[in-house]
């Protein structure tokens, strides 16, 4: 969304828009001055700041010369590779810099159309002078979080990296002694360098020597990722329990971590993800994850899509999940009594989206127990 609190020049400023096609090997800028109306491009390297600011200073000289009035930069590039060190760098020069979210960019529709980076930078400079004069559905800019809070949200993101690498070990474990006919054999047990030296296989022979070996290889892989999850959920944990003095984020985890069914990974998920940053409604909340519904409503054809999908996929996963265990933990809730008076007896497909809808209202129903103090309704809290 539009970072509204950006507050626009005045109006008899003159503003230079400039917008940067980022690449590994070079940028490409697209710049042109209010007064003139003149658009240009220039190349740079890929990473050179030190002549992308010398090349700003020169716009703003030029423009400078020919107005009378004070001349403003104000410079716009895709969220993607980079990140946001860019933008801190220009910001800390005193330059006014947007992140722009991709996915809001509009394009052309034809089968096919020239792609090159000299039309995208064209284009990006198109779209940010039309937010810029007022136009919020041109693009919507990305909020920049501080270094403390990007930062804050690596631990449980490394987390989801490495319990998915653990899945692959433990399937290819299995993967290779199911073709041996083993199929009852548990790698993240502790017992599995005794029990790979019992197995056979399923025509009562030893396993090969090649394969065992590569499976005692697979044992030590599993076991390094084993150790890390370890490491980074004992990082996670000390992060709320002692809070250092630029988390300002950690006593909603804490307090979040509170109703029955929330653990500190799911709250460390949902506020470092979402809930520490202000919402102006409910259904900015739901967007926000990709939980609002998308109707269709044309001609005499009215009726509900499924979910946007939208907004933080990792966020959206994580509250579909908090769904079924909300359930399992709340029976008693609010919510629980609205989901099985809703879904009754019925199993399959019509369980499952409504579970989906469960999870909107429940991401809804935590940020206001956030915000305001309000429990859910019939929800247990743990014990102090």
């Amino acid at each position: 969304m539009p970072q509204m609190e950006q507050a626009h020049p005045a109006q008899e400023q003159t503003i230079i828009f400039v917008a940067l096609e980022l690449s590994k090997s070079a940028w490409l800028l697209a710049s042109q001055g209010s007064p003139s109306g003149k658009t240009s491009s220039h190349r740079l390297e890929g990473g050179d700041i030190v002549g992308l600011l010398t090349l700003l200073r020169r716009l703003q000289a030029r423009e400078r010369s020919a107005a009378s009035d004070e001349v403003q930069i104000v410079v716009g590039y895709e969220a993607g590779y980079d990140g946001f060190w860019l933008h801190r760098r220009l910001t800390a020069e005193g330059l006014i810099c947007q992140v722009m979210d991709p996915g809001s960019l509009q394009v052309n529709r034809r089968a096919r159309r020239a792609k090159t980076d000299r039309l995208d930078a064209a284009m990006l400079l198109r779209a940010l002078m039309a937010w810029w004069r007022g136009d919020w559905a041109a693009c919507h800019m990305v909020r920049v979080p501080s270094i403390e809070r990007e930062d804050a949200r690596r631990t449980h993101r490394e987390r989801q990296r490495l319990i998915a690498e653990r899945v692959q070990h433990v399937d290819r474990v299995k993967g290779l002694l199911a073709s041996q006919g083993i199929y009852d054999f548990q790698p993240l047990r502790q017992n599995r360098w005794r029990s790979l030296s019992e197995l056979r296989t399923g025509d009562g022979h030893e396993l090969p020597s090649r394969l065992r070996r590569e499976l005692e290889r697979e044992f030590k892989r599993l076991e390094l990722v084993l150790e890390q999850i370890a490491v980074v959920e004992a990082e996670r944990d000390a992060a709320v329990a002692q809070p250092g003095p630029e988390d300002a984020d950690a006593e909603k985890v804490a307090c979040l971590a509170r109703p029955g069914g929330l653990g500190t990974e799911t709250a460390t998920i949902l506020v470092r993800e979402a809930l520490f940053r202000p919402f102006a409604s409910r259904k900015e909340v739901a967007a926000y994850a990709g939980l609002s519904p998308s109707p269709f409503d044309s001609g005499q054809r009215q009726r509900e899509q499924a979910i946007s999908k939208a907004g933080n996929p990792l966020l959206r996963e994580t509250m579909i999940e908090l769904a079924w265990l909300w359930l399992r933990y709340q029976p008693e809730s609010g919510l629980a009594r609205w989901f099985h008076e809703r879904v009754g007896p019925a199993r399959g497909r019509i369980r499952k989206i409504n579970a989906v809808a469960l999870a909107c209202k429940l991401l809804v129903a935590l940020w206001r127990y956030l915000t305001t103090g309000l429990v859910p309704e019939g929800a247990r809290l743990k014990a102090v």
